[in-house]
């Protein structure tokens, strides 16, 4: 049995390819009120295809007590060869851990046309993996996703270059459509057919890309860390949802406004009357975190640990989709319904905070905004430049 443990557009038709082989496989995604647990009970094969190096080890973390000895986990997320050994480090000595990303998007998702860029032994799972498309054995684990944060440090910031030409041949009278085609005879052919006409359909998001660079954009980097700056300025201006190509209409010029509106596909989403969090520049403001699910219903009711534990996973995802970790807290405060139960509190935020602590308020209230709510988290952060 296969557990397949996905989401978004990638997870579906992954999914789906290994039901059409005749493999017998359980999936888990956010809010199908289905365990990791419970999804990987009994599988011998467990494949992850989340969105960055949080959720991975989120999922795979509330997925150990269901992992049986012997089976192998094939990390198939793009969150780089760091992710992978901490991974290795999280996992038991009896399970395996394959890291396999994919080049590619939906449609090869689909058609099962993707390329497999596996690092570790995948000799027992060759076949499985083929449903995919084709599979590249790399070398030792974490040559995979060393190779997939190399390939895209080059693909990305070219199409953050293309938009630039774009962008510079429409201030200075040149036609869009003649200056496709005359790059459509260059090595850049192909990119700049992409940014022709910049996609309605998102088959790798700009929110994906600009994660990928900031794995990849190690110190040194100028062009990779250059275009990782103009889609983290995209990405803040609300584009993190659209396609790549979409940096091109960024680059090209529009009203950009100093506070930026963040709304999370990921997590929860809110009543309308407030956003998750507001960019303005390089700082984040983040809106009070109680402990809700997707149905909007209280999670870990009358349990302190409980609650505390899903606000920071949902601080975690919030700060991954800005480039930024725990470290980057300038200041938390933390609202709480009794000072006795602060010692849960303090245990679990002791697990996501450590070293030097960031500038803190914590107060006791009388009630918060729902009945059974026992604490609430607001933040400022610091992001990376």
């Amino acid at each position: 049995m296969i557990a397949f443990l996905g989401q978004g557009r990638m997870g579906v038709p992954m999914a789906r390819r290994l039901t059409q082989a005749g493999h017998k496989v359980t999936t888990w995604r956010r809010g199908s009120g289905v365990t990791a647990a419970a999804a990987v009970d009994g599988a011998e094969l467990v494949i992850t295809m989340l969105s960055d190096p949080a959720a991975v080890r989120e999922v795979l973390t509330a997925a150990l007590p269901g992992l049986r000895p012997g089976a192998t986990v094939v990390e198939m997320s793009t969150i780089g060869p760091e992710a992978v050994r901490e991974l290795r480090a999280l996992l038991p000595a009896e399970v395996g851990l394959v890291d396999a990303p994919v080049l590619g998007s939906v449609g090869p998702a689909a058609d099962g046309t993707l390329t497999v860029l596996a690092g570790g032994d995948v000799s027992g799972w060759r076949e499985v993996l083929s449903v995919f498309g084709s599979v590249r054995e790399l070398g030792p684990l974490g040559a995979g996703a060393a190779m997939k944060i190399a390939v895209m440090s080059a693909i990305v910031p070219a199409q953050v270059l293309l938009a630039e030409t774009f962008a510079y041949g429409e201030a200075h009278g040149v036609d869009r459509g003649a200056l496709a085609d005359v790059l459509s005879g260059t090595p850049l052919g192909t990119l700049a057919e992409r940014l022709r006409v910049p996609s309605a359909e998102t088959r790798y998001s700009l929110g994906h890309a600009t994660k990928d660079l900031e794995l990849g954009a190690w110190e040194g980097a100028s062009m990779a860390g250059a275009a990782r700056a103009r889609l983290q300025e995209a990405r803040a201006a609300g584009l993190g949802e659209r396609d790549l190509t979409a940096i091109a209409e960024h680059v090209g010029g529009g009203t950009t406004h100093r506070a930026v509106p963040l709304n999370l596909s990921t997590i929860p989403a809110t009543n309308g009357r407030y956003s998750h969090a507001v960019r303005v520049g390089d700082m984040l403001y983040v809106s009070g975190q109680a402990a809700f699910d997707e149905q909007g219903n209280i999670v870990g009711e009358g349990s302190m640990a409980a609650q505390s534990e899903h606000i920071f996973q949902v601080i975690s995802r919030i700060l991954a989709d800005q480039g930024a970790a725990f470290e980057d807290i300038a200041f938390i405060r933390t609202y709480v319904t009794d000072m006795d139960q602060l010692l849960d509190y303090g245990r679990v935020r002791a697990k996501y905070i450590t070293g030097t602590p960031p500038a803190s308020t914590t107060v006791e209230v009388s009630r918060l905004f729902r009945p059974g709510l026992l604490l609430e988290v607001d933040l400022i952060v610091a992001l990376p430049g």
